[in-house]
């Protein structure tokens, strides 16, 4: 696959590891954001063939179709398939697959397809997020050895990465609405084929390194705040989990859990890393969520390079379709997805010596425009491909951004699904940001308590 990589400038930093050392870029290199660099540091330019084009300001307008909350349901509505890739044609797109793309053509060959339709590069950011992303290019660096960062706000705080440790911050950092509500589902998919669901929850998101009246040396350094409470099955109605996500290594998630049996709110630690997710039965790792979810201290990171690939994009009219036309027996419905040709940043992480993860290797598909992870693929002890999650991004122009919520995760060993945080049926919207004093354990206990 290495002979695929597309050859870039900062190639020979990219392939140094994780890179934890590095700092910011300097004055002159930054500048490129504003010439051959889309604001947030994707190639402005398209590829030699022209299947991916030139990036043109991304989707900053939606037009007056349909929209479920505030996605629009039916981008690109008139287009179809440029190409189908069936496990019987694959071979000759393999160069452009990830192994776990080809793993489920291989197991479903009669039902699983991907339908590539013409790129559309519809990443895009507010422009205060465009001028803190320069800033950031310039003053955000890597410190605690890659486990946290600083001098970064309010944009990508590595445009320009020169590691895999920046990409996977980039990720965690990726642009994001001040505050955001919807419904979602945690829905599991057993050997047989069968669909069940795991929980319905009411879901509210903030997101304070967004805040656009903020500033890098104001801001305490937690980036996601989340609170949920659970609607169904009936024996789990009534649960709340909150959720506060940091920089800081020595605590990086506080998280608290009301369980309507025990009438209180407690301290919920094992919240994160591998630990099975109790809001999807078990069916994924807690870090699988949104694809990653949590602290990148366990797994040295190693920026392989960027790539050209086929990957789930412009899934608008996946996320907002009903349930039982989003998903299918053992998969997401091949109809539904909408996949095209992007280039993405490769990253390979591995558990070093003296820690461990349940998934001892993986490797992540960062879109090159908005940094949203794509694709990830997880490997066991013995290297062998245990686990693929797609996370199909959807485009908003409300924010406008790119955003990822749904991800879909394949335990290939076990042949199930678990399709974590799926919005079929629910709806999404920008909101004005809440008191941050309503994502902790006493306001879910206060209103436990009404």
């Amino acid at each position: 696959m290495a002979k695929h990589l597309l050859a870039c400038a900062m190639a020979a930093a990219a392939l140094a590891g994780s890179g934890a050392g590095f700092a910011a870029v300097a004055p002159d290199e930054a500048g490129k954001l504003k010439s051959s660099l889309t604001p947030l540091g994707g190639e402005k330019a398209g590829n030699k063939d022209g299947s991916i084009p030139v990036w043109d300001g991304g989707l900053t307008k939606a037009d007056a179709g349909p929209k479920v909350g505030d996605i629009p349901s039916q981008l690109f509505a008139t287009e179809k398939p440029a190409t189908q890739i069936t496990a019987a044609n694959m071979a000759q797109h393999a160069a452009r697959l990830s192994d776990g793309t080809q793993a489920l053509l291989k197991k479903y060959p009669d039902t699983f397809k991907v339908n590539v339709y013409p790129t559309h590069r519809t990443a895009a950011a507010p422009q205060y997020v465009y001028d803190n992303t320069l800033a950031n290019a310039t003053r955000c660096k890597l410190v605690e050895g890659g486990k946290s960062v600083e001098g970064c706000y309010g944009g990508i705080p590595f445009p320009i990465p020169k590691s895999g440790a920046e990409v996977i911050w980039n990720y965690l950092l990726r642009v994001e609405p001040e505050s955001i509500s919807h419904g979602f589902k945690n829905l599991v998919g057993s050997a047989d084929g069968s669909r069940t669901l795991a929980t319905r929850n009411d879901n509210n998101w903030q997101h304070p390194y967004y805040y656009k009246d903020g500033a890098a040396d104001k801001w305490s350094g937690e980036y996601f705040l989340q609170r949920f409470s659970t609607t169904a099955p009936p024996f789990k109605a009534g649960e709340s989990l909150v959720i506060r996500d940091s920089i800081k290594p020595d605590m990086p998630r506080q998280a608290w859990q009301y369980l309507v049996g025990q009438r209180r709110v407690r301290r919920a630690p094992t919240v994160g890393y591998d630990t099975p997710d109790f809001v999807a039965s078990g069916a994924n790792y807690f870090d699988e969520v949104q694809g990653f979810f949590g602290h990148p201290d366990r797994y040295e990171w190693k920026l392989v390079g960027k790539q050209e690939m086929y990957v789930p994009y412009n899934a608008n009219g996946f996320v907002t379709a009903s349930e039982d036309e989003a998903f299918v027996k053992h998969h997401v419905n091949p109809d539904k997805m909408r996949w095209e040709l992007h280039r993405v940043w490769v990253v390979e992480a591995q558990v070093p010596e003296g820690k461990r993860h349940a998934v001892p290797k993986r490797r992540f598909y960062f879109d090159e425009d908005s940094y949203a992870l794509l694709m990830l693929d997880g490997y066991d002890a013995e290297g062998k491909l245990w686990r693929t999650s797609q996370i199909p991004p959807f485009a908003v122009p409300a924010v406008p951004a790119v955003l990822v919520k749904t991800v879909v995760v394949y335990n290939l060993q076990a042949g199930t699904m678990s399709a974590v945080q799926a919005l079929n049926g629910e709806t999404y919207n920008v909101v004005a940001r809440r008191p941050e004093s309503f994502f902790t354990g006493d306001a879910v206990a206060a209103e436990a308590a009404r």
